[in-house]
């Protein structure tokens, strides 16, 4: 009968004391129920999104020739897309995540590819790098390219329904270029790997318990002995909590790289520029 007895006033003691920590201190008034803690992407700790990526893609390239040919010989400047028959519209997936360290500090990793090839009846005669492929000749073309980034961000203002944060990016960009006419056996093959480091600029808006849009930017110019580069990163979308751990959405991207010099592994100029529409499926706690 004493333990029950105990058991009771230990009960007793722990409902009282809620009861105090749910009054006011001064007034003794009862406090109102905390809110709950709604799932949004400025609370989210970690998310992986898989998207649906239909880009238009623009290609210009002008590969110049290094040996046997006189100093200052450019290359010809080519629309892989209108010169070279490759595709202008892709439907591919890209793959992003994000780890949120803290509160204000979060790190997103993002991964996208595109591998084009077609063979084409050239009109005109190229010069692609050492090689000069002959109007009238079918060429064989492709461009695989790899982009990798990493983006770290400090959230410099954070509320229940803002977030604008800022660090430092570093994209790992990869591309190769293969021309050949398979009937003269002429092949020219170039590829560059490259890192270019970015500005980042992200923003977060929660417009309700359901619906968030976030942007982002990234963005670096530089020139340095000779060679000259531009990248250019832009997202924008909008996203439907469907329960607290799933989500969908609508967004769009844009990502555009220039590479220009005279020497290195891809010597003349090289522009790509990936623009369009995405849905995506987003897992997050």
């Amino acid at each position: 009968m004493r333990i029950w007895l105990a058991v009771a006033a230990v009960v007793l003691a722990t409902q009282s004391g809620l009861a105090r920590a749910d009054r006011d201190k001064l007034s003794g008034a009862p406090l109102p129920p905390a809110p709950a803690d709604r799932p949004s992407p400025i609370r989210d700790r970690f998310y992986i999104l898989g998207a649906f990526y239909s880009p238009v893609v623009h290609t210009s390239v002008r590969i110049d020739p290094t040996t046997g040919v006189a100093p200052g010989t450019l290359g010809t400047p080519v629309s892989a897309e209108r010169d070279l028959g490759l595709p202008a519209r892709l439907h591919q997936g890209r793959v992003e995540f994000m780890f949120r360290m803290r509160e204000r500090h979060k790190l997103r990793a993002e991964y996208y590819e595109s591998d084009r090839s077609a063979g084409h009846l050239l009109a005109n005669t190229i010069q692609f790098g050492d090689q000069s492929f002959a109007a009238g000749q079918t060429v064989q073309t492709s461009i695989n390219w790899r982009s990798f980034g990493l983006t770290y961000t400090y959230s410099f203002y954070r509320s229940e329904r803002f977030e604008v944060g800022t660090g430092f990016g570093l994209y790992f960009m990869q591309a190769e270029a293969l021309g050949a006419i398979p009937a003269t056996g002429q092949q020219t093959d170039k590829s560059a790997a490259e890192p270019v480091p970015s500005l980042p600029l992200d923003l977060t808006w929660c417009i309700s318990s359901r619906f968030a849009a976030t942007a982002r930017a990234n963005y670096l110019k530089a020139a340095v002995s000779g060679f000259n580069g531009s990248f250019t990163d832009l997202h924008g979308d909008l996203q439907y909590r469907w329960n607290p751990y799933f989500s969908l959405g609508l967004g769009f991207t844009s990502m555009r790289i220039s590479l220009s010099g005279d020497s290195g592994s891809i010597p003349g100029v090289v522009s790509m520029s990936f623009k369009g529409p995405e849905a995506f499926i987003r897992f997050a706690y």
